[in-house]
């Protein structure tokens, strides 16, 4: 099975080694049909603490790093 790649927009990245990234969906209602916008944060590790608030980035399934970080990011 193959890993989940998510993109999203940098929120924090006051942690050591931890970045919050907030991932948008879109997806149409299947009742009223209209388009409806979905959010959620990810705690994703960040090796070398090289991205900051504003980046876009790709994050990763990853092994779990701590209780709530199970995703790497990947590039910007």
């Amino acid at each position: 099975m193959s890993k989940k790649i998510l993109k999203g927009k940098v929120i924090k990245d006051k942690n050591n080694k931890t970045i919050v990234v907030l991932v948008k969906r879109r997806f149409s209602h299947p009742f009223f049909d209209k388009v409806i916008t979905s959010s959620k944060k990810y705690h994703a590790h960040d090796e070398k603490n090289k991205f900051k608030i504003g980046d876009n980035v790709e994050i990763i399934e990853s092994k779990p790093f701590s209780k709530s970080k199970k995703w790497e990011v990947i590039n910007k």
